[in-house]
C-alpha cells in the first residue's frame, strides 16, 4: 500500500517509525494533560479498538468490513504499484510484499510463494509483473489459505505500519482516533520523511497546530493532520478520492469521539457500515 519508495527507506528502522524523529521528550509528555494520557492509555492497540481498526481501513480498501476475508486478496489496481494484495494492501513494487513474502519463507520455508523471491526483488520499484505472471495470483490465494501465511501477514501489518502509528500517536498525546488517523495515513502513504509520506504529512501538521504532547488541542491538531493527507491524497489520481478522511474519519472527529467508542457509523464513496458494539 505504501508509496513506492526503495526499499530501504520503506524498512529501515521501521519498527520505530521514519516519522519519530520528533518524538516529545520525557519532560514534554509529563506537562502533557491528564485527559490525554487517558485517552492515550486505551489506546488502538486494545483488541477491541485494534478490531475496530482493521475494519475502518478494510471498509475503504476493500469494501467490506470482513477484513479477514482479504487475506487471498489480489490485483494490479493501476497505481503504478504493481499487485496489491492482502489485508493490508502490501504491494509488489513498494518493497512490503517483498518483506512479507521473505518473512513468511523465514517461517515456512520451501512455501509457494518462495520460488517468486527472485521476482519481487527485481520489480521492487515498479509496477512490473515480469516473472510473476502467470501464476503468481493464483498462488497467492493459495497460500492465503495456510495459517503461517496468515500469521505472517498480520506480523507484517504490525511490524511495519500499526505499531510505528500507535507508538507516534501516543507519543503525540493523542487517543485511540487519533492513532487510527495515524495508521490509516502510514498504510497509504508509507512511513519515511518526504513531503507526502506519513512523515511529511505529520511534519506538515505539526508545522500548522501544536500535537497535544506540546499542549495544543487534539481536535484543531488532528485537522490539520487530515488537512495535510488529503493534500497527499489528492496528489495521486488513484487515492484522489478522500472519502474516507471526508465521511469517516472528520465525521468521528467532528463527534470527538477521541476513543472510537461504538457504536460507530460512516460512509466510504458513499456506501455506509457500521460497527454496534
Amino acid at each position: 500500500m505504501a508509496v513506492a519508495v526503495p526499499a530501504a527507506l520503506v524498512f529501515t528502522g521501521v519498527g520505530v517509525g521514519q516519522a519519530s524523529d520528533h518524538l516529545p521528550s520525557s519532560s514534554d509528555a509529563r506537562h502533557t494533560h491528564s485527559a490525554h494520557k487517558v485517552a492515550a492509555a486505551s489506546g488502538l492497540d486494545d483488541p477491541a479498538k485494534k478490531e475496530i481498526a482493521m475494519k475502518l481501513v478494510s471498509s475503504a480498501e476493500n469494501s467490506s468490513l470482513d477484513w479477514r476475508a482479504q487475506f487471498k486478496y489480489i490485483e494490479d489496481i493501476g497505481d503504478g504499484r504493481g499487485y496489491t494484495a492482502g489485508i493490508i494492501g502490501f504491494c509488489s513494487g513498494t518493497g512490503d510484499m517483498l518483506e512479507l513474502v521473505e518473512y513468511y519463507t523465514q517461517q515456512k520455508p520451501g512455501n509457494v510463494l518462495a520460488k517468486y523471491l527472485p521476482a519481487l526483488r527485481e520489480v521492487n520499484g515498479s509496477d512490473s509483473h515480469d516473472g510473476l505472471d502467470p501464476n503468481f495470483t493464483k498462488d497467492w490465494k493459495k497460500a492465503a489459505a495456510d495459517k503461517a501465511f496468515q500469521d505472517a501477514q498480520e506480523h507484517e501489518r504490525d511490524r511495519v505500519y500499526f505499531n510505528p502509528a500507535v507508538k507516534q500517536g501516543k507519543g503525540d498525546g493523542l487517543g485511540a482516533l487519533g492513532q487510527f488517523i495515524y495508521y490509516d495515513a502510514i498504510v497509504m502513504h508509507g512511513p519515511g520523511d518526504s513531503k507526502y509520506s506519513f512523515g511529511g504529512i505529520r511534519k506538515t501538521a505539526l508545522s500548522k497546530a501544536k500535537s497535544p504532547a506540546q499542549g495544543g488541542n487534539e481536535t484543531t491538531y488532528l485537522n490539520a493532520f487530515l488537512d495535510a493527507r488529503k493534500e497527499a491524497m489528492k496528489s495521486e489520481e488513484a487515492h484522489s478520492d478522500t472519502s474516507r478522511v471526508d465521511t469517516e474519519q472528520r465525521k468521528f472527529l467532528n463527534e470527538k469521539n477521541f476513543d472510537l467508542t461504538p457504536p460507530l457509523k460512516w460512509k466510504v464513496y458513499g456506501d455506509p457500515y457500521e460497527i454496534t458494539s
